[in-house]
């Protein structure tokens, strides 16, 4: 099953660090893929995400459905990037243990 169409791949300080802020919402196929992370915050976003943890084998380690803005998500340990995309996406599509694969 497909999650998201179109992925953004965020990997430099600077991407990173703006990731999603600028956007005023995401399109239902729209993702940003985040690596290195471990941690997100949306601080200064205007509306909420999905997020999805992922170890180096782009195994789901930790699921956060519906991040709203100016919250900080846990710190996930073993997390090598984080996949975010729009709200409520994730829910019956995906489960933490679950392996995703980016083409």
């Amino acid at each position: 099953m497909q999650i998201a169409a179109r992925v953004i791949k965020a990997d430099s300080f600077q991407s990173r660090l703006f990731g999603l802020i600028p956007r005023k919402s995401m399109a239902p196929e729209e993702g940003l893929w985040l690596e290195p992370c471990a941690m997100i915050h949306t601080c200064f976003m205007s509306f909420p995400i999905d997020a999805v943890f992922l170890g180096a084998d782009l195994k789901a380690l930790k699921i956060c459905p519906e991040l709203k803005p100016w919250r900080f998500s846990p710190w996930v340990r073993g997390a090598k990037s984080v996949l975010e995309l729009a709200p409520g996406r994730l829910s019956g599509l995906l489960e933490e243990g679950d392996l995703l694969e980016f083409r």
